[in-house]
């Protein structure tokens, strides 16, 4: 019998030698490169070359940040709403902002599967006609009996059982119309007049339709994202700073010129006199204090005393000051650092596409950092009273249903920008 057994092993020796010597006379060339180079050479090209289905076909630490913002939204809209069951305004159960935020989650997710499967050769196709949709339901919300209003600003287009805001749709196709002009324009960037104006014009009739909602906070996101599009696509760096310029002068003037706007302003800069802590700068006096009770660590999850009533919107604009308050310092910067995360890996997929000659992708991909980033730094400054008070809810974390919609598409056109980039460095087809 023990004879028997070394004739087995030695027999599933031989075997697993001729296996072995078969694997490696079939190498790929590529594989034989990589172990004749070795090292971190060797590392990286082996990635590139992989073909296995896997997570290194996506940016994992990416969808990881924003699994973070969605989970930390679900919990603070949560913890912020809860009270708004005792108001006399809302005459609702504790759970019901939580299911119909779960839900618009799900309408973003499925919405963001199908942009995700979409290649970007044909978003670029589609980007002047999505423009072009999207800018007639901004005049749809003004037609009296179709748009609706909430708060004194006609924003909403009803659907049934969902409201649709166009100006954050709007958000999603000016990154990709701007992007589309870009490369389009690319040889004209250096001339006002076939390079700039008919940007100019564009912005101008999206602007005068946002103003008459009105809705300045969209206005300024989207035309950070044109501005910023122009600038990453080589428009004159002496046109670029007169433009910026002669923006700032019309944001200026529309302040000045709009008696409601420019007290907001004056409140900004002292929330707590005793004519604005009851006025205009009574959300920002609760804001600050619910920040100053949160001190290093907070009062604790759901122990927040400013959601009671006291910081109006705060499951939406100022979701970050109930952060702070039950989480404090800690939950404060965590969400900076997500944020700063996000921005980041973003332009980086896009120097990452235009490094392959795939300057619209790169574009898109560069102007969602640009809309996330500008978007998060307006909310937050706004809720640490550094800006003055806009209605601009924070990415993937306050409540709404376009928002967050808008917000999840445009993650999706960047994840499949990187997944093409993938591709492509793996020898694929885009």
């Amino acid at each position: 019998m023990l004879n028997a057994w070394r004739e087995k092993l030695t027999s599933w020796r031989k075997a697993r030698e001729r296996a072995r010597q078969r694997s490696a006379s079939a190498l790929p060339a590529t594989h034989a490169l990589l172990a004749l180079s070795g090292g971190m050479v060797g590392a990286r090209v082996g990635a590139q070359v992989r073909t296995a289905r896997g997570p290194e076909r996506f940016d994992v630490p990416l969808l990881m940040g924003v699994s973070a913002l969605v989970l930390l939204g679900i919990v603070m809209v949560y913890s912020a709403s809860i009270s708004l069951a005792d108001s006399p305004r809302y005459h609702v159960a504790p759970t019901h902002f939580l299911w119909r935020h779960m839900m618009s989650l799900t309408v973003a997710f499925c919405c963001a599967v199908v942009a995700f499967t979409v290649p970007m050769a044909t978003w670029q196709k589609l980007a002047p006609w999505a423009f072009i949709g999207v800018l007639l339901l901004l005049m749809v919300v003004l037609v009296p009996g179709v748009g609706k209003g909430a708060l004194g600003a006609r924003r909403w287009v009803a659907l049934g059982f969902f409201n649709i805001q166009p100006s954050e749709l709007m958000k999603v196709a000016g990154v990709l119309y701007a992007a589309d002009f870009t490369v389009r324009k690319q040889d004209l960037m250096n001339s006002f007049a076939k390079g700039f104006a008919p940007m100019a014009a564009v912005m101008a009739l999206v602007g005068l339709l946002l103003l008459l909602q009105p809705d300045l906070g969209a206005f300024g996101v989207i035309v950070a994202i044109c501005m910023g599009l122009l600038f990453l696509g080589g428009v004159n760096g002496r046109l670029f700073a007169g433009i910026t310029a002669a923006l700032a002068v019309a944001f200026v003037a529309v302040i000045w010129f709009s008696p409601w706007r420019r007290e907001r302003i004056f409140a900004y800069l002292d929330p707590w006199s005793e004519h604005n802590a009851l006025g205009k700068g009574y959300q920002l006096s609760h804001s600050l204090i619910a920040f100053g009770r949160g001190e290093w660590f907070g009062v604790g999850l759901g122990g927040s005393v400013e959601k009671l009533h006291y910081l109006p919107e705060a499951h939406t604009d100022f979701i970050l000051a109930v952060i702070g308050e039950e989480l404090g310092l800690v939950g404060v910067l965590a969400v900076v650092v997500l944020f700063y995360w996000l921005t980041k890996r973003a332009f980086e997929i896009g120097r990452q596409a235009v490094a392959l000659e795939r300057t619209f992708a790169g574009l898109v991909a560069q102007g969602v950092g640009l809309w996330i980033g500008v978007q998060a730094f307006i909310n937050m400054g706004v809720a640490m009273g550094l800006l003055p008070t806009k209605g601009l809810t924070l990415p993937l974390v306050s409540y709404g249903g376009s928002a967050l919609m808008a917000t999840c598409v445009a993650l999706a056109l960047v994840v499949r920008v990187d997944y093409e980039n993938r591709t492509l460095m793996r020898g694929g087809r885009a």
